[in-house]
């Protein structure tokens, strides 16, 4: 963690830079369902790839990146880090303020160490196993965060997406009870608004595509760290660094209150969709 600290950060600062100068942004199409990329995206994957490799050395260092050929042997390691050095590309675009850099480490397809940088904000969201979640600021002062105590659906606020939304996403909203529902651009910004206590609840139901594991990997962690739970609607767990990179299916991200009950009713929904 005290050697990832400030490759996030730093990471989030060469965000910031082509942020603040638009004019240098270049802009190229994917295909398909992957959306944009930018020159943005590009160099701060550069930054946090190179200062991990310098580190740690090419023999012991395994990842896994939205913008770059992953290692060859990835699937073969132990600890591989997985990496998104923009989650939320359409929201840079769009000037949302609403993106954040992923940098997350996982031992035998779990995560073990997570941070997610919200450089427009100025704050570093960090968790480690059996350490906790926390927040720190520019000054480098942490405070630790925890998911909120509310303990009825109604009272819950359910964070979700602008435009990742699809009919069975809508349906499944709409017979959940919950307090209110807000819009948070990219996923580490919802996973982290449910770790401070901001939000109660995240859903996903994949349709043509599917989020991928930098998008779960960072956030995962400070959220279970900071109390809340991550799962399939079965209640299974994710599982990283595999074959297939898309998490397909129903997810949720709750506080854990009331997890089970919010899977139960994603699971009646898709019985009756």
């Amino acid at each position: 963690m005290e050697l990832a600290r400030p490759i996030a950060w730093g990471a989030g600062d060469v965000l910031m830079q082509y942020y603040q100068q638009p004019q240098d942004l270049e802009i190229k199409f994917k295909g398909g369902e992957e959306g944009n990329v930018t020159s943005a995206d590009l160099a701060a994957n550069d930054f946090i790839l190179s200062h991990l490799q310098t580190i740690f050395g090419t023999d012991n260092f395994a990842y896994l990146s939205e913008e770059t050929e992953d290692s060859c042997d990835r699937l073969e390691r132990d600890w591989v880090w997985i990496i998104d050095p923009m989650d939320g590309t359409s929201d840079f675009i769009r000037r949302t303020n609403e993106f954040a850099v992923h940098i997350g480490l996982t031992y035998r397809q779990r995560p073990v160490l997570g941070l997610v940088a919200t450089p427009a904000q100025d704050r570093l969201f960090q968790g480690m196993i059996g350490h906790g979640a926390y927040i720190e600021t520019r000054d480098g002062r942490q405070q630790r965060i925890q998911v909120s105590d509310k303990l009825e659906l109604n009272q819950m606020v359910v964070v979700a997406s602008r435009s990742h939304r699809n009919h069975h996403l809508e349906q499944i909203l709409q017979q959940l009870p919950k307090a209110a529902e807000i819009a948070v651009g990219s996923i580490g910004g919802k996973f982290a608004a449910i770790a401070s206590g901001k939000a109660d609840v995240y859903i996903s139901v994949s349709g043509k595509s599917a989020p991928k594991d930098w998008d779960y990997c960072a956030p995962e962690i400070i959220l279970t760290e900071a109390g809340g739970q991550l799962t399939h609607s079965d209640l299974s767990p994710l599982s990283y660094n595999n074959l297939e990179l898309r998490q397909w299916g129903t997810i949720i991200a709750s506080n854990g209150h009331r997890h089970h009950e919010i899977c139960q009713i994603c699971q009646n929904s898709t019985v009756t969709a």
